[in-house]
């Protein structure tokens, strides 16, 4: 990478709707047409099941059963099949131009997942990758990742347990690996840890593993980018 360190806007959305959370993605995807302009759009969703692109469609009707759980379900095109989005998980989507980086979605995935081991570390827990895209703690995934890249312009992202109602995973074979299982950091260190706790950890090793400088912004409007 050349230059000066890229600039990163870190706009915290609170908690919001999956819907809404794609349809701000787009909002900054569409920023990047005149120039980089990269975001880490932090979150919470309300419970929400969604399926990736990968394989073949998740059938119908077990979409429907989630559904009468008392979930959102959402049919996606980030990568992986089935995962749990829900209150008390740290959901980070990076929209960045990896012209700025490095053009490389292999190399982008695994900075994803070498941030969250860091951010691992400095909870004192010894994280890692695997065969299956993610970060783990043994046998139990703490972290998913499903990415979008479009003209080297990515987005969807990461999430990352912290405090979450771990039976909402129960319901499915989270993105579709069977015989693993799935933890939290809270589960992990026995006791409360907080999306508001983990954040400036998150924070100091996304900046750390891109290399960037981090900014805080507002949420952008989509006016703002149409005119």
């Amino acid at each position: 990478m050349n230059g000066s360190r890229p600039v990163v806007e870190v706009v915290r959305l609170g908690l919001v709707s999956y819907q809404e959370a794609l349809r701000l993605q787009q909002v900054y995807v569409n920023r990047h047409r005149s120039g980089p302009a990269h975001a880490l759009l932090l979150c919470q969703h309300p419970p929400v099941y969604t399926t990736g692109i990968r394989h073949k469609p998740y059938p119908a009707h077990l979409l429907d059963r989630l559904h009468l759980l008392g979930a959102d379900v959402h049919r996606t095109n980030r990568g992986g099949l089935i995962t749990f989005h829900g209150p008390g998980q740290l959901v980070c989507y990076p929209v960045l131009n990896l012209s700025c980086f490095k053009k490389s979605v292999r190399w982008y995935v695994c900075e994803l997942e070498k941030t969250i081991i860091s951010l691992c570390s400095r909870f004192g827990l010894e994280a890692s990758t695997s065969p299956h895209t993610g970060v783990w703690i043994g046998d139990n995934k703490i972290c998913a990742i499903g990415i979008h890249c479009g003209r080297y312009v990515t987005s969807h992202g990461l999430a990352l347990n912290c405090n979450t109602d771990m039976s909402w995973f129960s319901h499915i074979v989270p993105c579709g690996i069977e015989g693993k299982g799935v933890t939290s950091l809270s589960a992990e260190l026995q006791r409360d840890v907080s999306v508001e706790e983990t954040v400036p950890h998150l924070l100091d090793a996304f900046r750390d593993q891109f290399n960037c400088q981090l900014t805080d912004g507002r949420r952008a409007d989509d006016h703002q980018n149409t005119n």
